[in-house]
Protein backbone atom coordinates (compact mmCIF):
# COMPACT_ATOMS: atom_id res chain seq x y z
CA UNK A 1 0.00 0.00 0.00
CA UNK A 2 1.41 3.41 -0.94
CA UNK A 3 1.82 6.18 1.61
CA UNK A 4 -0.75 8.25 -0.29
CA UNK A 5 -3.41 5.53 -0.20
CA UNK A 6 -2.66 4.81 3.45
CA UNK A 7 -3.10 8.48 4.29
CA UNK A 8 -6.37 8.57 2.33
CA UNK A 9 -7.77 5.56 4.23
CA UNK A 10 -6.74 7.05 7.57
CA UNK A 11 -8.35 10.39 6.79
CA UNK A 12 -11.60 8.64 5.96
CA UNK A 13 -12.02 7.88 9.66
CA UNK A 14 -11.20 11.39 10.91
CA UNK A 15 -13.93 13.86 11.78
CA UNK A 16 -14.02 17.14 9.82
CA UNK A 17 -12.66 19.07 12.83
CA UNK A 18 -9.84 16.60 13.38
CA UNK A 19 -9.06 16.64 9.68
CA UNK A 20 -8.76 20.42 9.84
CA UNK A 21 -6.26 20.06 12.70
CA UNK A 22 -4.23 17.44 10.80
CA UNK A 23 -4.06 19.58 7.67
CA UNK A 24 -3.15 22.70 9.66
CA UNK A 25 -0.36 20.80 11.40
CA UNK A 26 0.97 19.65 8.04
CA UNK A 27 0.83 23.23 6.71
CA UNK A 28 2.74 24.49 9.75
CA UNK A 29 5.70 22.31 8.76
CA UNK A 30 6.09 24.03 5.40
CA UNK A 31 9.01 26.46 5.01
CA UNK A 32 7.94 30.08 4.98
CA UNK A 33 8.81 30.57 1.31
CA UNK A 34 6.63 27.62 0.28
CA UNK A 35 3.70 29.12 2.14
CA UNK A 36 4.14 32.63 0.75
CA UNK A 37 4.88 31.94 -2.91
CA UNK A 38 1.33 30.80 -3.83
CA UNK A 39 -0.15 33.90 -2.17
CA UNK A 40 2.21 36.23 -4.02
CA UNK A 41 1.81 34.45 -7.36
CA UNK A 42 -1.99 34.59 -7.14
CA UNK A 43 -2.13 38.35 -6.58
CA UNK A 44 -3.19 40.47 -9.54
CA UNK A 45 -0.72 43.29 -9.24
CA UNK A 46 2.93 43.95 -8.44
CA UNK A 47 4.20 42.68 -5.10
CA UNK A 48 7.33 43.14 -3.01
CA UNK A 49 7.86 41.32 0.28
CA UNK A 50 10.68 41.31 2.82
CA UNK A 51 10.67 39.37 6.09
CA UNK A 52 13.39 38.91 8.72
CA UNK A 53 13.39 37.18 12.07
CA UNK A 54 15.22 39.83 14.09
CA UNK A 55 16.74 37.49 16.65
CA UNK A 56 17.28 34.54 14.31
CA UNK A 57 18.52 33.86 10.82
CA UNK A 58 15.37 33.24 8.79
CA UNK A 59 14.65 35.65 5.96
CA UNK A 60 12.44 35.89 2.90
CA UNK A 61 12.61 38.39 0.04
CA UNK A 62 10.62 38.91 -3.14
CA UNK A 63 11.46 41.97 -5.29
CA UNK A 64 12.65 43.55 -2.03
CA UNK A 65 14.84 46.13 -3.79
CA UNK A 66 12.19 47.30 -6.25
CA UNK A 67 10.89 50.82 -5.65
CA UNK A 68 7.16 51.00 -4.86
CA UNK A 69 4.73 53.75 -3.90
CA UNK A 70 4.15 53.94 -0.17
CA UNK A 71 0.77 55.64 0.21
CA UNK A 72 0.52 56.46 3.95
CA UNK A 73 3.32 54.07 4.89
CA UNK A 74 5.65 57.04 4.31
CA UNK A 75 4.30 58.46 7.59
CA UNK A 76 6.61 56.05 9.43
CA UNK A 77 9.74 57.72 8.00
CA UNK A 78 8.11 61.10 8.70
CA UNK A 79 7.75 59.99 12.33
CA UNK A 80 11.44 59.07 12.37
CA UNK A 81 12.40 62.51 11.08
CA UNK A 82 10.17 64.25 13.61
CA UNK A 83 11.90 62.43 16.47
CA UNK A 84 15.32 63.06 14.96
CA UNK A 85 14.68 66.78 14.90
CA UNK A 86 13.25 66.66 18.42
CA UNK A 87 16.40 64.84 19.58
CA UNK A 88 18.52 67.64 18.11
CA UNK A 89 16.36 70.33 19.70
CA UNK A 90 15.11 71.67 16.37
CA UNK A 91 11.47 71.02 17.25
CA UNK A 92 9.68 70.74 20.58
CA UNK A 93 7.23 67.86 20.76
CA UNK A 94 5.32 69.67 23.49
CA UNK A 95 4.91 72.86 21.46
CA UNK A 96 1.38 73.71 20.36
CA UNK A 97 0.03 73.57 16.82
CA UNK A 98 -3.15 75.34 15.72
CA UNK A 99 -5.56 73.81 13.23
CA UNK A 100 -6.84 76.17 10.54
CA UNK A 101 -9.51 75.61 7.92
CA UNK A 102 -6.83 75.86 5.21
CA UNK A 103 -4.94 72.95 6.80
CA UNK A 104 -7.76 70.46 6.40
CA UNK A 105 -7.41 67.84 3.66
CA UNK A 106 -9.59 64.83 2.80
CA UNK A 107 -8.96 61.16 3.39
CA UNK A 108 -8.06 59.23 6.51
CA UNK A 109 -8.06 60.70 9.98
CA UNK A 110 -10.29 62.60 12.38
CA UNK A 111 -9.09 66.23 12.41
CA UNK A 112 -10.80 67.36 9.22
CA UNK A 113 -14.30 66.20 10.15
CA UNK A 114 -14.25 66.31 13.93
CA UNK A 115 -12.06 69.22 15.06
CA UNK A 116 -12.98 72.90 14.90
CA UNK A 117 -10.88 75.57 13.24
CA UNK A 118 -8.61 77.09 15.85
CA UNK A 119 -8.20 73.88 17.86
CA UNK A 120 -4.77 73.65 19.48
CA UNK A 121 -2.86 70.59 20.62
CA UNK A 122 0.72 69.43 21.13
CA UNK A 123 2.90 68.52 18.18
CA UNK A 124 3.34 65.04 19.66
CA UNK A 125 -0.46 64.65 19.54
CA UNK A 126 -0.38 65.40 15.81
CA UNK A 127 2.22 62.63 15.52
CA UNK A 128 -0.08 60.28 17.42
CA UNK A 129 -2.97 61.05 15.08
CA UNK A 130 -0.70 60.65 12.03
CA UNK A 131 0.37 57.19 13.19
CA UNK A 132 -2.68 55.71 14.90
CA UNK A 133 -5.34 56.98 12.48
CA UNK A 134 -3.12 57.85 9.51
CA UNK A 135 -4.55 61.37 9.81
CA UNK A 136 -3.66 63.29 6.64
CA UNK A 137 -4.27 66.73 8.13
CA UNK A 138 -2.16 65.88 11.19
CA UNK A 139 0.62 64.68 8.87
CA UNK A 140 0.67 68.01 7.07
CA UNK A 141 0.81 69.86 10.40
CA UNK A 142 3.87 67.78 11.31
CA UNK A 143 5.43 68.54 7.93
CA UNK A 144 4.89 72.26 8.51
CA UNK A 145 7.31 71.92 11.43
CA UNK A 146 9.94 69.56 10.01
CA UNK A 147 9.84 70.43 6.29
CA UNK A 148 9.24 68.14 3.33
CA UNK A 149 12.78 67.51 2.07
CA UNK A 150 14.25 66.58 5.46
CA UNK A 151 12.66 63.11 5.61
CA UNK A 152 14.33 62.00 2.39
CA UNK A 153 17.67 63.49 3.45
CA UNK A 154 17.61 61.57 6.71
CA UNK A 155 16.56 58.35 4.98
CA UNK A 156 19.52 58.76 2.60
CA UNK A 157 21.86 59.09 5.58
CA UNK A 158 20.40 55.90 7.08
CA UNK A 159 21.06 53.88 3.93
CA UNK A 160 17.53 54.17 2.53
CA UNK A 161 17.96 56.30 -0.63
CA UNK A 162 14.70 55.16 -2.21
CA UNK A 163 12.60 56.09 0.81
CA UNK A 164 11.42 59.58 -0.03
CA UNK A 165 8.59 61.92 0.84
CA UNK A 166 7.57 63.98 -2.17
CA UNK A 167 4.93 66.40 -0.90
CA UNK A 168 2.30 67.07 1.71
CA UNK A 169 -0.74 64.78 1.64
CA UNK A 170 -3.30 65.84 -0.97
CA UNK A 171 -1.09 68.83 -1.78
CA UNK A 172 0.68 68.02 -5.03
CA UNK A 173 1.41 71.75 -5.34
CA UNK A 174 3.99 71.32 -2.55
CA UNK A 175 5.93 68.59 -4.38
CA UNK A 176 9.72 68.76 -4.22
CA UNK A 177 10.02 66.21 -7.06
CA UNK A 178 7.09 66.43 -9.44
CA UNK A 179 8.17 63.51 -11.62
CA UNK A 180 8.40 61.17 -8.64
CA UNK A 181 5.10 62.53 -7.34
CA UNK A 182 3.45 61.60 -10.62
CA UNK A 183 5.04 58.15 -10.58
CA UNK A 184 4.75 57.20 -6.90
CA UNK A 185 2.36 59.62 -5.25
CA UNK A 186 3.20 61.00 -1.81
CA UNK A 187 6.18 58.74 -1.20
CA UNK A 188 8.32 55.81 -2.29
CA UNK A 189 10.35 53.03 -0.68
CA UNK A 190 11.53 49.45 -1.03
CA UNK A 191 10.66 46.49 1.17
CA UNK A 192 14.35 46.03 2.00
CA UNK A 193 14.69 49.63 3.18
CA UNK A 194 11.63 49.30 5.38
CA UNK A 195 13.22 46.25 7.02
CA UNK A 196 16.43 48.16 7.61
CA UNK A 197 14.48 50.86 9.49
CA UNK A 198 12.45 48.32 11.44
CA UNK A 199 15.55 46.42 12.49
CA UNK A 200 17.12 49.61 13.82
CA UNK A 201 13.89 50.44 15.59
CA UNK A 202 13.66 47.08 17.36
CA UNK A 203 17.32 47.34 18.41
CA UNK A 204 16.51 50.85 19.76
CA UNK A 205 19.06 52.36 17.35
CA UNK A 206 16.70 54.58 15.35
CA UNK A 207 17.51 58.16 16.48
CA UNK A 208 18.08 57.06 20.11
CA UNK A 209 16.89 54.46 22.60
CA UNK A 210 14.32 56.87 24.03
CA UNK A 211 13.10 57.97 20.61
CA UNK A 212 12.87 54.35 19.44
CA UNK A 213 10.76 53.46 22.48
CA UNK A 214 8.44 56.40 21.76
CA UNK A 215 8.10 55.50 18.07
CA UNK A 216 7.37 51.86 18.89
CA UNK A 217 4.62 53.04 21.24
CA UNK A 218 3.14 55.15 18.42
CA UNK A 219 3.25 52.27 15.92
CA UNK A 220 1.55 49.87 18.33
CA UNK A 221 -1.57 52.07 18.18
CA UNK A 222 -2.13 51.72 14.40
CA UNK A 223 -5.86 51.09 13.93
CA UNK A 224 -5.75 49.39 10.49
CA UNK A 225 -7.42 46.02 11.11
CA UNK A 226 -7.70 44.90 7.49
CA UNK A 227 -4.02 44.26 6.74
CA UNK A 228 -1.52 42.65 9.13
CA UNK A 229 -3.86 42.39 12.11
CA UNK A 230 -6.86 40.88 10.31
CA UNK A 231 -6.28 37.15 10.94
CA UNK A 232 -4.21 37.42 14.13
CA UNK A 233 -5.44 36.76 17.66
CA UNK A 234 -6.63 39.80 19.59
CA UNK A 235 -3.64 39.72 21.90
CA UNK A 236 -1.02 39.62 19.13
CA UNK A 237 1.41 42.53 19.50
CA UNK A 238 2.21 44.56 16.40
CA UNK A 239 4.10 47.81 15.83
CA UNK A 240 3.22 48.82 12.28
CA UNK A 241 2.06 51.37 9.72
CA UNK A 242 0.02 50.88 6.58
CA UNK A 243 -1.03 52.74 3.46
CA UNK A 244 -3.89 52.63 0.98
CA UNK A 245 -4.83 54.34 -2.27
CA UNK A 246 -6.93 52.88 -5.07
CA UNK A 247 -4.31 50.64 -6.70
CA UNK A 248 -1.85 50.48 -3.80
CA UNK A 249 -1.91 48.64 -0.46
CA UNK A 250 1.16 48.65 1.80
CA UNK A 251 2.10 47.58 5.31
CA UNK A 252 5.32 47.33 7.31
CA UNK A 253 6.04 46.62 10.93
CA UNK A 254 7.28 44.33 13.66
CA UNK A 255 5.21 41.29 14.63
CA UNK A 256 6.03 39.89 18.06
CA UNK A 257 5.70 36.12 17.72
CA UNK A 258 6.28 33.37 20.32
CA UNK A 259 9.67 32.80 18.65
CA UNK A 260 10.67 36.47 18.77
CA UNK A 261 10.18 39.71 16.82
CA UNK A 262 9.80 39.48 13.05
CA UNK A 263 10.08 42.51 10.75
CA UNK A 264 7.91 42.31 7.67
CA UNK A 265 6.97 44.55 4.79
CA UNK A 266 4.43 43.96 2.04
CA UNK A 267 4.15 46.44 -0.82
CA UNK A 268 1.58 46.13 -3.61
CA UNK A 269 0.94 48.37 -6.61
CA UNK A 270 -0.92 48.36 -9.92
CA UNK A 271 -3.53 46.19 -8.22
CA UNK A 272 -6.46 45.01 -10.29
CA UNK A 273 -8.70 45.37 -7.24
CA UNK A 274 -9.38 49.04 -6.48
CA UNK A 275 -12.34 48.44 -4.18
CA UNK A 276 -12.61 50.03 -0.75
CA UNK A 277 -14.13 46.95 0.83
CA UNK A 278 -13.24 44.46 3.57
CA UNK A 279 -12.15 41.89 1.01
CA UNK A 280 -9.87 44.12 -1.07
CA UNK A 281 -7.23 41.82 -2.57
CA UNK A 282 -4.27 43.98 -1.56
CA UNK A 283 -5.43 44.17 2.04
CA UNK A 284 -6.05 40.43 2.09
CA UNK A 285 -2.57 39.68 0.76
CA UNK A 286 -1.01 41.73 3.57
CA UNK A 287 -3.20 39.91 6.09
CA UNK A 288 -2.48 36.45 4.72
CA UNK A 289 1.26 37.02 4.71
CA UNK A 290 1.17 38.25 8.32
CA UNK A 291 -0.83 35.15 9.28
CA UNK A 292 1.69 32.82 7.65
CA UNK A 293 4.57 34.61 9.36
CA UNK A 294 2.84 34.39 12.74
CA UNK A 295 2.11 30.67 12.39
CA UNK A 296 5.60 29.92 11.06
CA UNK A 297 7.15 31.46 14.15
CA UNK A 298 5.06 29.64 16.70
CA UNK A 299 1.79 31.56 16.81
CA UNK A 300 -1.79 30.44 16.30
CA UNK A 301 -4.40 32.43 14.47
CA UNK A 302 -7.83 32.86 15.95
CA UNK A 303 -9.87 34.56 13.21
CA UNK A 304 -11.33 33.02 10.05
Amino acid sequence: MTMHSSMTRCLAFITPLALHVVLCAAADDQPLAARLRPLIDAHQGRVAVAIEHLTGSQRFAHHADEVFPTASLIKFPVLVELYRQAEEGRVDLKSQVTLRAADKVPGSGILTLHFSDGATFALVDAARLMTAYSDNTATNLVLDRIGIASTGETMQSLGCPNTRLHSKVFRRDTSIDLERSKRFGIGSTTAAEMLLLLGKLERRELVSREASEAMLAHLKTCDDKYKFRRFLPDDAVLAYKTGSVDAVRTAAGILYTPDGPVALCVLTADNADHRWTRDNAGDLLCAEIAREVFVTFGGHTARP
